[in-house]
């Protein structure tokens, strides 16, 4: 049957900006390749970058292949290789975090704004069938982001709405071929284990469309939420010298506030994508009501300050860089390390600045070997200034 194609492409044109170019992420596949084409049909101007993770011994010639395809288009486009060592861990997430660093890289040099992802209804009810594995709470049931700023970049994803199958067929209707990737069948992984489970659904009247609609559904609650949990944070949580003061009355807040604000709260301090897993947050807010110490996620809560924990925070960088995830500091010659209890010791009026030892401990200090030049936080400025580069807030942009 005959895809609405003008439904595809106006998609594309509500998702996307007209009058300045777009990045389309292209592997390749049967989604990308609808995107890329779907664009061009909405008369977008466009440019095109593949990844070549260099897991399989295909993935070269494949990359060189779309290229190829794009030339054909008239399309502009460039390959980046994911230059990478023994993997360990989580292949996929490591995957596409230097996926997503590598885009980001390459729309900033080619002064494009605005990157737009294939991902699919599809894509999103596979979302929250992962999540419902792992317990997850609102969050995690809510679906994938239908766009996000990453790195100075505007990061959309236009065929939320779209069904991976839909846009095969518009593109078979066409002759637009596409590759398939054979990790797409490995059961190795999570999300292609959700693909068959959600298959194993559709009996019950669980379709990756209905999945995809409750996702919807939670995200207008989790906008809500966001609201109430942003007014909550004004109330009793303050940011000073990169560490957050969490007041008693978070303790008269509603559980899923209180935990939202605790877990946006370790998200702002790590730069981590993810918050915690449930369990483990909770485990963490128990300690906060009680009060005593713990730690997560490279995180220290002590006496009511939730800060970085002093073995978690980055290691040095030259003056200037950004350091820990959050800190530009700018000043004299050296480099930026934590200033930590040897750096503080040669702060004698450090007290003055009100702010508790631990968070101190922690702060940015400019360094020359052994000693210490600059602790603009601690009261020592030494022509030193810190600034944070990711300024506090509970929720980052996400319409």
């Amino acid at each position: 049957m005959p895809v609405a194609a003008g439904r595809l492409v106006g998609l594309i044109r509500d998702g996307l900006p007209a009058g300045e170019t777009v990045g389309v992420a292209l592997s390749g596949g049967g989604d990308s390749t609808a995107l890329l084409h779907l664009c061009l049909a909405a008369g977008l101007k466009v440019e095109a970058v593949t990844v070549d993770h260099a897991l399989r011994p295909e993935s070269a010639a494949e990359a060189a292949a779309v290229g190829a395809g794009c030339r054909t288009l008239g399309v502009p486009h460039e390959v980046l290789l994911w230059e990478h060592g023994p993997i360990r861990g989580n292949l996929m997430d490591q995957a596409r975090r230097a996926r997503m660093g590598l885009v980001a890289d390459w729309a900033r040099a080619r002064g494009i704004g605005v990157v737009a992802l294939g991902h699919t209804r599809d894509d999103q009810a596979e979302t929250v069938l992962m999540g419902l594995s792992r317990g997850a709470g609102i969050d995690g049931l809510s679906g994938m982001r239908r766009a996000w700023d990453q790195g100075g970049i505007r990061f959309r994803r236009p065929l939320l709405a779209a069904g991976r199958e839909e846009l095969r067929d518009w593109l078979r209707q066409r002759r637009i071929g596409w590759i398939d990737d054979p990790t797409n069948d490995n059961a190795r992984f999570t999300r292609v284990r959700a693909r068959k489970a959600l298959a194993a659904l559709a009996p019950l009247g669980i379709t990756g469309a209905r999945l995809a609609e409750v996702a919807g559904h939670l995200a207008q609650v989790q906008e809500a939420l966001r609201a109430q949990v942003a007014a909550a944070g004004a109330r009793v949580v303050r940011q000073a010298a990169g560490a957050l003061q969490v007041l008693p009355g978070i303790h008269e807040e509603p559980a899923e506030v209180r935990r939202q604000l605790v877990a946006q709260a370790l998200r702002w301090l790590t730069g981590a994508d993810y918050a915690p897993r449930a369990g483990e947050l909770e485990r963490l807010i128990a300690a906060m009501v009680e009060p005593r110490q713990a730690t997560l996620a490279g995180c220290r809560f002590k006496d009511t300050w939730l800060m970085r924990e002093p073995r978690a925070v980055g290691g040095p960088v030259p003056v200037g860089q950004v350091w820990d995830g959050r800190w530009r500091v700018t000043g004299p010659a050296g480099e930026v390390r934590a200033l930590g209890a040897a750096g503080l010791r040669q702060v004698p009026d450090w007290r003055a600045t009100g702010l508790p030892r631990e968070v101190l401990l922690v702060t940015p200090a400019i360094w020359r070997g052994a000693v210490l030049v600059s602790a603009p936080l601690a009261g020592l400025s030494g022509g030193g200034q810190a600034e944070l580069v990711r300024p506090f807030h509970l929720f980052g942009r996400t319409d």
